[in-house]
Formats: structure tokens, sequence, C-alpha cells
């Protein structure tokens, strides 16, 4: 009895400092994962993040790196939202992950599951950043005709960040589809002061709207036609 103890004793140790090995292995292939990512080196970050995933499949930064690559290079919305899920299935409080499994929801038009996950993101007071999912839930009710809610979001999103240009873009497309058009006006305007790309210039702004309209298609097309009508207001 007390040899199979000791046999027993001995596996378990050496399990441990093999989990222990792979944890720190997983964790040296996400830093040089993040390192590429960070170069713009798509590919070898992604091998390196699955390097990773093979040691830790339960590393949630892993996970949501993976799929962060999945989404938004790959543009493989079913692995990136597989990925997310077992992010937040890890941690419920990864406000980060449950924002990206939103946007990836969203690119896949489940425009009610990506509100459900944005506002999974916000249920958590610690979120960082949580004017990204005010922002997305914006972008999402505007999409389902819900011009009111949208306005909300966009407006909590700027009371956390009111340098958030995005969001004032997104005012703008609201309040010309509600018929106010001044108030579309003075926050497209609000939008283009302090958008970098274009610092106050409207000039600028309908030349560039205009060259990108050419190339735009579906919701992009009506988006930034509509940005060019209401920049004649």
């Amino acid at each position: 009895m007390k040899k199979l103890m000791i046999l027993i004793m001995a596996v378990f140790v050496a399990s441990c400092a093999t989990s222990i090995e792979n944890t720190q292995k997983a964790t040296a292939h996400y830093k040089l994962g993040v390192s590429y990512y960070g170069e713009n080196n798509i590919q070898k970050a992604f091998v390196e993040f699955r390097k990773a995933f093979e040691l830790n499949p339960e590393d949630k930064d892993v996970l949501n790196m993976t799929g962060i690559i999945y989404l938004l290079h790959y543009d493989d919305f079913p692995k990136a939202i597989d990925f997310f899920q077992k992010a937040v299935s890890v941690d419920p409080d990864f406000s980060e992950a449950h924002n990206n499994l939103g946007f990836a929801y969203e690119k896949s038009r489940k425009f009610n599951e990506a509100i459900e996950s944005y506002k999974k993101a916000l249920s958590n007071l610690l979120y960082m950043t949580p004017e990204k999912a005010y922002n997305s839930l914006g972008r999402v009710y505007y999409r389902l005709g819900k011009y009111d809610e949208a306005i909300d979001a966009y407006k909590n999103s700027l009371k956390r960040m009111p340098e958030l240009y995005i969001s004032y873009y997104g005012l703008a497309l609201c309040y010309n589809a509600k018929g106010r058009y001044g108030d579309a006006s003075l926050a497209i305007t609000k939008a283009i002061e302090i958008d970098p790309l274009y610092k106050g210039s409207k000039s600028k702004a309908i030349n560039d709207l205009s060259q990108r309209k050419l190339n735009a298609r579906g919701e992009d097309e009506k988006d930034i036609a509509d940005y060019l009508e209401v920049l004649k207001y």
C-alpha cells in the first residue's frame, strides 16, 4: 500500500511538473505571437498563438488573440466565434472577449447575439474600454433601425470618451435617419473636427468620402452617401 501511494505521488508530481512546463512554454509562444502581431506579421503571430493553444488550451488571452486573427485577418467568423466563446467560458468577466464575440456575431449578421455579447462586456464594471462596446451597440441598433437606442448607445460611448469621433459619425447617421437634420449636421461637423484624418476640413472630408464611395458596397456605400448628404446641410 505504501509503495502504491509513493507511486501515485510520483506520477502526480511528474504531471504537475509537465503542466507547469507546458504553461511556461505556452506563455513564451503567446508573448512571441503578440510581438509578431505588433509588427503586423500576422501569419507568424497566428502560428505562435496556435502553438500556445496546443500547450495550454485554457489560456483566455491566447484564445482571444487567436479569435482576433480569425475575425480581422482571415474573415473566418465561425472560428472566431468559437475561440471567443472558449475565452469567455474560461473567464465570464473577460469583457474584451465578449466585445470581440459581439463583433464576430455582427459580422455574421447575427445582430441579436451581437447585442447580447456587447451588453455582457458592459456588465463588468471593471471593463477598461466600455466606450468600444457602447459604440458597437449603437452601430448594431442603427442597422436594426432602432435609432433611439442607437443614439443612447452612442451618447454613452461619448460620455466615456468624448474624443471618440466614430460615435459622432454614428450619431450623424441616426439623426439623419430620424429627420433631425440640424443635429445630424452638428454631429458630423464635430466628428470631422476631431477626426485626425480631416482635422476639421470639410472639403477634405468630402473629397475623401467621395473617393471611398467609389469602391464601397452595400451598407458601407449607403453610410458614405448619407455622410455626404449630411455635409450638404
